[in-house]
């Protein structure tokens, strides 16, 4: 793997997080879960309250390097001199989560296809699988109201994701949150995964094949037990990240430039 050295105004912490964002975006386009160049993916700048790095306007998830990725504040404010600019609606969106939770270290958002169509669905996400009992009663819902530029959406998207770990955006996409990002990538991974299984099973549905659905007790037993961390269950991403990591570096270390 070729030697990126970590530059000199960067401290260690930082570096880090920039390293481990731009592998979160080389992975979501990796899998096809991006939309050239829109989405974002933010991260927390470590020891601080109200700065955070997101990817700078007009690249592709697939060009995305530790170095490119721009700081701003919870203001939008650009705090480090950059050729780039911010999306508006990244920061609209991102700044409001950074700023309602302490824990809320990385944020995602995309327009993935399965995730987006289940979130024009009533109830969203069915505990239709294994993958989709991690979310059972686990998702807030925000409704569509245009093109996320208006600041004073912030708060409703505050409330509206409350303590869960994912968000669907009504008729959009879907956001998630973690202490890592790996976790937030994961809560992306395992969503998706159980969306797409949901309108397959919805599409046999429509030809006459009932759905099984579980009963409410065994839906919220899975869910404690993912998220009480039960048996060998480890927080999301975890196990995976470090392998999907070593897994990118074999691939495409760019990332880390």
């Amino acid at each position: 793997m070729t030697d990126y050295p970590k530059p000199e105004r960067y401290s260690d912490g930082e570096w880090e997080a920039r390293v481990s964002l731009a592998a979160a975006y080389r992975m979501v386009a990796r899998l096809g879960l991006d939309d050239l160049i829109y989405n974002h993916i933010s991260m927390r700048v470590p020891g601080t309250s109200d700065q955070f790095l997101i990817n700078p306007y007009g690249l592709l998830f697939s060009e995305i390097t530790a170095s490119s990725l721009v700081k701003i504040n919870t203001r939008g404010e650009v705090i480090e001199e950059t050729e780039h600019t911010v999306n508006k609606a990244a920061f609209v969106i991102h700044a409001a989560v950074h700023k309602s939770s302490e824990t809320a270290h990385c944020v995602l958002h995309t327009h993935s296809d399965a995730s987006t169509a289940v979130s024009g669905q009533p109830d969203g996400l069915l505990p239709l699988s294994q993958f989709a009992m991690r979310f059972y009663n686990r998702q807030g819902f925000h409704d569509y109201e245009g093109v996320a530029i208006d600041e004073a959406e912030q708060q409703r998207i505050v409330a509206h994701l409350g303590d869960n770990p994912v968000m669907l955006m009504r008729n959009h996409g879907i956001l998630t949150v973690g202490r890592t990002a790996g976790e937030a990538f994961m809560l992306l991974y395992y969503f998706e995964r159980a969306a797409k299984i949901q309108l397959q099973m919805q599409a046999a549905c429509a030809s006459g094949v009932p759905l099984v659905i579980p009963d409410h007790d065994v839906c919220e037993k899975a869910a404690r037990q993912f998220w009480e961390l039960k048996g060998d269950i480890l927080i999301p991403g975890e196990r995976e990240w470090p392998a999907l990591m070593r897994d990118l570096d074999r691939v495409d270390p760019g990332y880390r430039a």
